[in-house]
């Protein structure tokens, strides 16, 4: 059963649900885990502050459908304006409009998580089979040639160059006819994303979604939640509209993603008692350049990422690899971050190019010749999300080690594109920074402006924000996923994570919620 906000406030009338599980949040943490938990005969009512959009609804304009699937109608970012913050506002959350990629967690990371940070119950032998299970579910195989558009076909030449390891990027995507409208919603229903492969599966097996309907309040009785209300928002203005839901359940789950979570959580009024709420924030910020070229490049064509560079995945210190989050291992040499070359639509494009006037007309006219490289970085420096005045606030530090990682990124990048042949680099900062020859490399970034509203740093992976661990003074969840301090209340997202997993995260959280959704439907009984 579905039943979306315009309905319901055309009802005018509120609703109640029972059910053994309320999922607050439908992107790959909520679907997968209320998937797992309906398959297991659990009754299951998810609940979806974004509206219900199907491929139907995918019209492959930009602006239509920033304004629909996009949390922030792309208008979000962080409070200095450092970054832009990139998250989903519908069914299927995220993977909507994500890029499809789709990476076990790395070893390494997980070895990490375990021995540096203790987290226990997630470790590799245990989330093998269940990514094995994902992998089935969504279709998840390498990028093969026929999807190797222009501009990751130089990213391959160069990174052999270069004698950088590169790799294919394993792709959740069946059916895929290389539309390159990715991150608008796939209208072919292609792109395996939570929208067409764990909500219909939940669905088949019982569960209840409301979707326009924003969770506002947890009604709480000592160490239990009794209540979830919720207020139906109106489309147009996204305010509430009409009537309320109230579900009772058994066990609450919060999986409103790394920017919704700690937010909901500090809505509660939990600060007090957990101080770690919106705390170890991180965001994976993404520095991008742009390249002209002499020849077509067409960067929105085809899938956005065939072949990715993992070369520089682990930061270097001194000539060995840091352990995450220990300051004194040695000073950065270089790397914490993943390589790929870049798909944006010709409006996201003129958007992020530099300049105005004549010289942004004169790009303009040379779009097709527009290339383009971005790098995923791991936050070395932590920030935080915080409630203030009733609205969130988040704060991402582009300082410190994520400067040196920043502009690292942004050396690699320029070497590689003048090593395909870009006939000029474009940073893209405000100060229009361009070169044309290597030589120019290093002096150009070392004078790069990184500062607040200075940039274009999207951030459409954020984390940490609800901890794992056992002491409830500096984290947020235990090993089952529990809030610390209540019998029924559960976080499932990459909020819990403790540090970024270093590859897109979206396997990384569907696995970790099938541990969630295990440990849930132990405790049920």
């Amino acid at each position: 059963m579905i039943r979306q906000g315009p309905e319901l406030i055309k009802a005018g009338k509120d609703v109640s649900e029972k059910c053994d599980v309320c999922v607050i949040g439908s992107g790959c943490g909520g679907a997968s885990l209320a998937a797992r938990l309906a398959e297991a005969g659990k009754s299951v009512v998810i609940v979806e502050q974004g509206g219900y959009y199907t491929k139907d609804d995918f019209d492959q304009r930009e602006a239509h459908m920033l304004a629909k699937i996009d949390g922030g109608r792309g208008l979000h970012t962080s409070v200095d304006g450092s970054i832009a913050m990139t998250y989903g506002h519908n069914v299927g959350g995220a993977s909507v409009h994500y890029w499809a990629d789709s990476y076990r967690t790395p070893t390494d990371r997980l070895e990490l998580w375990e021995k540096v940070f203790g987290i226990e119950g997630h470790t590799e032998e245990i989330l093998k089979p269940h990514f094995a299970q994902i992998e089935r579910n969504l279709n998840v195989h390498p990028a093969t040639e026929p999807y190797t558009n222009h501009m990751n076909g130089l990213l391959h030449s160069g990174a052999k160059q270069l004698g950088w390891h590169v790799t294919r990027v394993p792709q959740a995507r069946k059916g895929c006819i290389s539309s390159g409208f990715c991150m608008q919603g796939c209208s072919y229903d292609a792109k395996q994303s939570q929208l067409v492969t764990y909500i219909p599966k939940a669905l088949d097996h019982g569960a209840r979604l409301y979707s326009d309907m924003r969770a506002e309040k947890l009604v709480q009785e000592g160490g239990k939640v009794k209540q979830l209300v919720c207020r139906v928002l109106d489309r147009g203005t996204g305010r509430p509209k009409g009537p309320k839901l109230t579900v009772e359940a058994k066990a609450f789950v919060v999986a409103a993603g790394g920017y919704g979570t700690p937010f909901f959580l500090l809505e509660q009024g939990l600060k007090p008692k957990l101080p770690a709420i919106g705390e170890h924030f991180f965001c994976n910020p993404c520095p991008m350049v742009h390249a002209l070229f002499d020849e077509d490049i067409l960067q929105w064509k085809n899938i956005p990422a065939a072949w990715g560079i993992d070369h520089f995945r682990l930061a270097k210190y001194d000539g060995h690899q840091k352990i995450f989050g220990r300051p004194d291992a040695g000073r950065y040499m270089e790397g914490g971050y993943l390589f790929m070359a870049n798909q944006l639509q010709p409006a996201t494009l003129a958007a992020v190019l530099p300049g105005f006037g004549h010289e942004h007309e004169k790009l303009m006219t040379s779009l097709s010749r527009l290339g383009g490289t971005i790098c995923w970085i791991d936050d070395a420096e932590e920030g935080r999300i915080t409630l203030e005045d009733e609205r969130r606030k988040v704060y991402a530090p582009l300082t410190g080690e994520n400067e040196r990682r920043i502009r690292d990124a942004f050396y690699k990048q320029a070497r590689l594109l003048l090593a395909v042949g870009a006939r000029e680099v474009i940073f893209g900062d405000a100060a229009d920074t361009r070169i044309h020859h290597g030589g120019e490399i290093e002096k150009a970034v070392k004078r790069l402006d990184v500062g607040p509203a200075r940039n274009i740093f999207a951030a459409p992976h954020p984390g940490d924000g609800a901890r794992m661990d056992k002491n409830p003074k500096n984290t947020v969840v235990d090993f089952d996923h529990r809030v610390h301090g209540f019998d029924n209340l559960y976080v499932s997202d990459p909020s819990v994570l403790p540090t970024p997993p270093s590859v897109d995260p979206s396997l990384t959280t569907m696995a970790f919620s099938f541990v969630a959704a295990d440990r849930i439907k132990a405790a049920l009984g």
